[in-house]
């Protein structure tokens, strides 16, 4: 969008910024001008990113708004910097979340989905996603939050089903996917298959019984062990090391499986270890994975002995209806009493809980759908290793991610529910022929029967969110406008806590089905956890709502506070009172920003001019906010949004408002005109400089400042990145600055000990060491009579000593403050000396380190010249107090 429109500034800045008045004003301004929409600059260079599909499962919490935070900053950033910059919104379905949700509140309502059949249960979960789409919405545009609301995708809209369809048809062609009877996961809260990430292992107390099977016909027995002997009732054989010497004899012969009498076969296999436990292993097919391998080598039978709720079927005998963790009490005790159960230990194990209800996760055998996952993932490798693989920030997370992929398994894609997408595969009724295709399949290509039948199955959510970064440009349509645009995505901001489940799954797929890497960046941040660092969670009452933080401190504050508080890969503990730093800042920020609006008057754009005569203060500001801009965009461009606020806060709260605003005003209520349009013209270019710099972590305040200023254009979001000009590089002007501040920080410093009020009126000698010291203080002797605020000033290079004074030393001066009266001599003493022993330490410091032999061989020779030149000042400074401490004395 062209910026051809002078705008004028806003009417008088109201005496406090207000969040919610302008952050809704902004918000809907944005929108209605469509400033967030992509597209517009065909021109220009495209910079895209996805948003990370939050669930619809309910509202978003702090994590969110991190993540979205730290997008919006770079997408804002990019679009300033004149790129055609795209942030795609959208929302997951969330399979098993969303379902587990919505099943919940039906039966608070004392309904099941079986009561309501598909169809009408599916109508309820799309009530609940619309209701919690919407909220997202609301949330989204209080954050702030920049995104092209015209390109919105959902991961069961029909563009996006139709490229899960396209996949999944492709994949089973390829026979990458396919369907078998395995030892899968599964939840029997949910009723559903895992796929292996989403088992969540936990450290449990349990107990390891020892259980005795007796040789059929024989005095001989076999001491098996398990952490769980209900699964016994599904034992088909016992498995020995064949070169065992203890049990060889054995093998081929029968066991006698207790309490159902069954007789099963004594085996030999070389996965048995023969020195662990008692060397000797039952097997049960159908209830573990390792037990399945085994009985395949075996043809051993499967036995399920639990239905899919966790309870246990017809194949248990006695047993059948009972609760999995009922059984195992009831199984010990009946073993105990038979002489079975030779002994139980205390045994603490690792055990898999569902992610999502919290189950223990029973390993069970069923018929699902499967996806090959090593010809997937050693395309992935190779990309990585050949370093044409995605780029992580930090770049640790790189070999994490490796050795998942390098140590994947098949994943288990099918999901027991009825949210998601359907598996596209339809079962003749009549043949029995199976049939994947792309749309509905209501003839059977085999018989020409008409009784078909989908599988009732869908797919796990993460199998569409791993298409998501190009399902949403249009494909599998290949010419579509966006996907030829803006894939591969520029960026993927995401927390580490998804690596395997996401960010693998969504390389993996891209390689494959369009032979690019998914993005270019992969910026991985931590976790928000409380302030005492600890995982925010609905159990502890810790967790942290960010429309309460926006409510009581805007948005801005809280976008501030999140951005720089968090260093790439770690995570940031949240905590009020940064919030409320940030907030002040914001206030810091409109009070400055006030304060020059109201000298600035009717300034306009076209009446600021910097080539007039520039004052010290004015040279050092443009070239400080040269410094600025030049590292800020540097560190945006690396994510070191941390660093990227400090110099932020540093360069407005201290260089900007409490040197520059108030040295200006010497002009600005002073009678020189030309001198008053010159502070003006960098007043209003250094604060519009600001607020732009400012716009992607502040995005609502520096609007409404810009607004207010003199200013070009509709919206700040389309003003122009600042970029250094080289006719503001004033590092001489800088060196005046410095000597300037301190001087005045050391005379109010010396005021506060002796407690002077500024406000009373002091007489100030300073004695210059070098000519060129002279003449920058006599150039700029007014800020000194003003900030210090003297009755007399003297400036000479031959001056003495006053008796009972106060003593300062900067780099290049000595200060006098003839207090008679008004101090201690001994006080003073005291205090020099104090100042002496801190001198002593940076000295001896600065010693140490230059004595270095490792870092004089390392260090790079301008370092080494700036240490020897601290060195040289704090010694001078030293020498100066020494002397000083012996004047008073004397």
């Amino acid at each position: 969008m062209e910026q051809n429109k002078q705008a004028a500034p806003e009417t008088a800045m109201p005496t406090t910024y207000d969040p919610k008045v302008s952050e809704k004003k902004w918000y809907d301004y944005w929108l209605e001008g469509q400033y967030f929409k992509a597209g517009q600059r065909p021109e220009a260079k495209p910079y895209s990113i996805v948003i990370p599909p939050p669930n619809v499962t309910g509202m978003l919490h702090i994590g969110h708004a991190l993540d979205c935070t730290l997008q919006d900053i770079m997408i804002r950033a990019k679009r300033m910097q004149g790129y055609d910059a795209l942030w795609m919104p959208g929302t997951d379905h969330a399979g098993i979340a969303t379902q587990t949700k919505v099943e919940q509140k039906l039966r608070e309502e004392g309904v099941t989905r079986y009561d309501l059949g598909r169809e009408k249960f599916l109508e309820k979960v799309w009530e609940w996603k619309e209701l919690y789409a919407n909220t997202i919405h609301e949330q989204w545009a209080k954050m702030g939050f920049s995104l092209d609301y015209s390109r919105e995708r959902f991961t069961l809209d029909e563009g996006l089903s139709k490229a899960v369809r396209e996949v999944f048809v492709r994949l089973y062609e390829k026979g990458l996917i396919y369907r078998g009877k395995y030892i899968i996961n599964w939840d029997p809260a949910a009723r559903t298959a895992l796929s292996d990430i989403e088992v969540e292992y936990k450290e449990v107390q349990g107990a390891l019984y020892h259980l005795k099977y007796t040789v059929k016909d024989s005095s001989e027995s076999i001491i098996v062990a398990t952490t769980r002997p209900e699964t016994m009732l599904g034992d088909t054989a016992v498995a020995v090391h064949p070169e065992d010497e203890r049990y060889k004899h054995l093998i081929g012969k029968t066991l006698v499986l207790p309490i159902v009498e069954r007789e099963i076969p004594i085996i030999g296999d070389e996965y048995v270890e023969k020195e662990f436990g008692s060397g000797a292993v039952k097997i049960t097919p159908a209830h573990d994975p390792n037990d399945f391998e085994v009985g395949n080598r075996h043809s051993l039978p499967q036995v399920l002995v639990m239905d899919e709720s966790g309870k246990m079927n017809a194949n248990a005998g006695k047993y059948q209806g009972l609760d999995r963790f009922e059984c195992r009490k009831q199984i010990v005790a009946d073993m105990l009493e038979l002489g079975v159960l030779v002994k139980i230990e205390e045994h603490t194990h690792q055990v898999g809980h569902s992610e999502r209800s919290g189950a223990v996760i029973e390993p069970y055998l069923s018929t699902q759908w499967f996806v090959k996952m090593k010809p997937l993932a050693d395309r992935a490798v190779d990309a990585q290793k050949s370093g044409e693989g995605v780029n992580f920030v930090p770049d640790r997370f790189e070999k994490i991610y490796l050795h998942w992929i390098e140590n994947v398994r098949d994943w288990c894609i099918s999901r027991q529910l009825w949210w998601g997408h359907r598996i596209p595969a339809w079962y003749c009724q009549d043949c029995n022929e199976m049939v994947v295709a792309r749309e509905e399949t209501s003839v059977c290509p085999s018989c020409g029967g008409t009784h078909m039948k989908q599988d009732e199955d869908v797919l796990d959510t993460w199998f569409s969110s791993a298409l998501w970064p190009f399902s949403t440009m249009g494909w599998p349509d290949e010419e579509a406008a966006d996907f030829k645009r803006f894939f591969p995505n520029s960026l993927l901001v995401t927390g580490y806590d998804i690596i395997y489940f996401w960010v693998a799954r969504m390389v993996f797929s891209s390689l494959e089905f369009t032979d690019r890497i998914p993005f270019q960046d992969v910026l991985v941040h931590g976790l928000v956890r409380d302030a005492e660092g600890r995982k925010m969670s609905k159990s502890l009452g810790n967790g942290v709502d960010p429309i309460e933080v926006i409510e009581k401190y805007g948005a801005d504050a809280m976008r501030f506070m999140l951005s720089t508080s968090s260093t790439p890969g770690q995570d940031l503990r949240f905590r009020w009172e940064k919030v409320e730093q940030a907030r002040n800042f914001a206030n810091k920020i409109w009070n400055a920003s006030r304060f020059a609006l109201m000298n600035l008057g009717d300034f306009a754009v076209s009446d600021i001019d910097l080539s007039g005569k520039l004052g010290t203060a004015d040279r050092w500001i443009l070239h400080r906010l040269n410094e600025t801009v030049r590292d800020v965009t540097r560190l945006i461009d690396v994510y070191e949004f941390g660093e990227t606020g400090r110099l932020l806060y540093n360069f407005i709260w201290d260089d900007l408002c409490d040197w520059y605003i108030e040295f200006s005003k010497l002009s600005l209520y002073g009678t020189d005109e030309e001198a008053k349009k010159t502070t003006k013209s960098v007043l209003a270019y250094v604060l519009d400089q600001t607020q732009r710099l400012l716009h992607p972590f502040m995005p609502f305040i520096s609007e409404e400042i810009w607004q207010h200023l003199p200013h070009e254009g509709e919206s700040i979001t389309l003003a122009a990145w600042p970029v250094v000009d080289s006719a503001f590089e004033a590092p001489e002007a800088v060196k005046e600055m410095e000597l300037l501040m301190d001087v005045i920080r050391s005379v109010r410093n010396i005021r506060a000990e002796v407690n002077v009020p500024m406000s009373k009126k002091i007489e100030l000698q300073l004695k210059p060491t070098s000519a060129e010291t002279l003449d920058i203080l006599q150039r700029n002797q007014e800020y000194v009579r003003r900030f210090c605020n003297t009755s007399e000033l003297v400036i000479d290079s031959a001056i003495s000593a006053p008796d009972k004074a106060m003593t300062g030393i900067v780099t290049g001066a000595e200060l006098f403050l003839p207090l008679a009266g008004l101090i201690d001599i001994a006080q003073e003493i005291s205090r020099l000396e104090k100042e002496l022993q801190t001198l002593h330490g940076e000295v001896e410091r600065i010693e140490r380190k230059l004595s270095n032999e490792g870092f004089v061989a390392k260090a790079p020779a301008k370092v080494i010249e700036e240490e020897k030149a601290k060195l040289a000042d704090y010694a001078d400074k030293r020498d100066k107090v020494i002397a000083r401490i012996g004047e008073l004395k004397g």
